[in-house]
């Protein structure tokens, strides 16, 4: 992991990208914390941290130029509640590929008035029931979520059932489920199970790494002889005659679940 810096920062790629924003580029550095992003001077429209280790999307100061955030592929589970007083302006939050877990983690975003654009695809609250109306009830400001419009029969619909005393239940139990959860406790390992072996959190994460970089059938057909073998993509292993196997198809079914 590598320690987000000010030398980081200055020395990092910059660019005007394609909509004729000026980016800042922090890609793929493993950094673990937002921190040290007033060497930014706050002359970058959009920040780029995808492809990194953060759990949690806070540590900004005071950015009124930025618009736009990318946080693809990082491990955030948590939105801290004051993101309205660093980043006030921001239209644009794309949070692809995190672990962000419940509906009511979502709330913070409510404060974000200028919050137009909003992507949490293959996060685990995508699967969660009424998702994109909650969403579209406690985030008004929101147009565009997945890349795709909330439309008004979506909106009246959301509104219908979360005004309704029905709702108000729902929002409870909602909000109760958020609060059990603790930030960074991170997802249970899965128990061993007729005397084959499940997945720890960081094995679940490699796998799914490099079931992403896959591009050919070749190659997933490799990664599942490597599973049926014990083996984890990434991991230094050696060859023993009692290695583990793991259970490829539940495997595959809890990525699909939490991911």
């Amino acid at each position: 992991m590598v320690k987000l810096t000010p030398d980081l920062i200055t020395q990092a790629m910059q660019y005007i990208n394609p909509v004729r924003d000026r980016e800042l580029d922090l890609r793929g550095y493993k950094i673990p914390v937002i921190e040290n992003m007033g060497a930014t001077l706050d002359q970058f429209d959009t920040i780029d941290l995808s492809d990194n280790d953060i759990r949690k999307l806070d540590g900004f100061p005071l950015l009124k130029r930025l618009k736009c955030l990318l946080l693809n592929n990082n491990r955030i589970v948590r939105i801290c509640e004051d993101l309205e007083n660093s980043v006030p302006n921001l239209e644009c939050l794309v949070l692809t590929g995190n672990l962000i877990q419940e509906l009511a983690d979502l709330d913070p975003l409510a404060t974000l008035p200028h919050l137009t654009t909003l992507s949490l695809m293959h996060c685990p609250v995508v699967t969660r029931h009424h998702y994109r109306l909650y969403v579209a009830f406690k985030l008004p400001q929101v147009r565009l979520l997945d890349f795709r419009k909330i439309k008004q029969k979506e909106r009246e619909e959301a509104n219908n059932l979360f005004k309704s005393k029905k709702g108000r239940e729902l929002q409870r139990e909602i909000a109760k489920k958020a609060k059990t959860f603790v930030p960074g406790a991170g997802l249970p390992d899965l128990k061993k199970q007729s005397g084959q072996y499940y997945p720890s959190q960081e094995e679940i994460w490699k796998i799914r790494q490099a079931i992403s970089k896959a591009t050919t059938l070749e190659e997933v057909e490799r990664l599942n002889r490597m599973l049926q073998s014990g083996q984890v993509p990434g991991a230094q292993r050696k060859t023993s005659s009692n290695a583990r196997q793991f259970n490829v198809s539940a495997i595959t079914l809890y990525i699909n679940i939490i991911y």
